[in-house]
């Protein structure tokens, strides 16, 4: 069960259930048979995200005492790698069979940088994880592209089809023109972005805690090789707590809906329970390894909230 991470997954539903809430609140209809097959497809790339990873890192020794690791459990490298390119095989089937790109590609081109982000994060010969540029990426794939894309996704054809015309053939050239993308993009659905993005990374950036030792003897500058377990308890706190200010200063600019801004307070139990638990155990390994247990039940509670909020508001 370690090795299949269950909890995990939740990184990939979360995006498309507040892109459906917030479909629901800006235009009052959300289709839940197509929600469902997003979901489903999510949670395929994220399979092959957690697979792939693990077949990757078996490649360079990171993970050499990890028992946890599927590659480790099974002794199949091959393995593991074809399974996880089915996977995504599956995800990418049944996400682009539950997107209307014929009236806003920019779903598309979204999800295709979300994936291409998961890939370049351990992927050779990239693996920008081992240069400590893990949790910019996270937050990038999961808030701003996915979040953003389910939300699109989620809208009914006639509502985003100005905003795609806004966005023009732009939309479909390199990064130069991916500024475009969230043309039309109410400021709303932005700060949701932000949100998530912010939650998910933290989810991998206690993933770091036990592993200094390892990530060292590979070469892997993660961010707590950097920074060492005292300077990211202050780093976690500060990541903790950013959601929570940006939606007040969103709420006092109006951007943020009240009932939304009450329902988000209720996942601060959750943010307390994380800070409290890495500020008490982080300089033991073997305490500390169950942190990440605690970053994805806080990213849980922060997007039944936000789904919560949007569907009172």
């Amino acid at each position: 069960m370690a090795a299949i991470k269950p909890p995990m997954y939740s990184v990939g539903i979360v995006p498309v259930l507040v892109g459906a809430a917030a479909a629901k609140f800006h235009h009052g209809v959300v289709a839940l048979p197509q929600c469902g097959a997003l979901v489903l497809g999510a949670i395929c790339v994220i399979a092959w995200l957690n697979l792939s990873n693990d077949a990757f890192d078996a490649a360079t020794g990171v993970d050499e005492h990890k028992h946890e690791s599927v590659v480790n459990l099974t002794g199949n490298r091959n393995g593991v790698l074809l399974t996880a390119k089915l996977f995504l095989a599956a995800g990418l089937g049944l996400l682009a069979g539950n997107i209307n790109t014929a009236h806003d590609p920019r779903v598309l081109y979204m999800l295709g940088a979300a994936i291409v982000c998961g890939y370049v994060y351990q992927g050779p010969p990239f693996r920008f994880s081992y240069k400590g540029l893990g949790e910019p990426l996270c937050f990038m794939a999961f808030g701003p592209l996915a979040t953003t894309a389910f939300y699109l996704a989620h809208s009914p054809a006639h509502t985003t089809a100005a905003a795609a015309a806004a966005a023009g053939p732009a939309a479909a050239a390199a990064a130069s023109g991916v500024s475009s993308w969230f043309a039309g993009v109410s400021p709303l659905v932005g700060l949701l972005a932000v949100l998530v993005g912010i939650s998910t990374s933290v989810i991998l950036f206690c993933s770091h805690w036990h592993q200094i030792q390892g990530d060292i003897r590979a070469g892997k500058m993660s961010p707590l090789v950097r920074l060492g377990t005292e300077a990211a308890c202050q780093v976690l706190l500060a990541a903790t707590a950013a959601p929570y200010l940006i939606a007040l200063a969103a709420a006092a600019a109006g951007v943020c809906p009240t009932p939304l801004l009450g329902c988000l307070l209720l996942s601060l139990p959750a943010a307390k329970s994380l800070l409290d638990y890495a500020f008490a155990n982080h300089t033991v390994p073997a305490q500390i390894a169950p942190l990440k247990k605690f970053g994805v039940r806080w990213h849980v509670a922060m997007g039944l909230s936000l789904v919560a909020g949007l569907l009172i508001s």
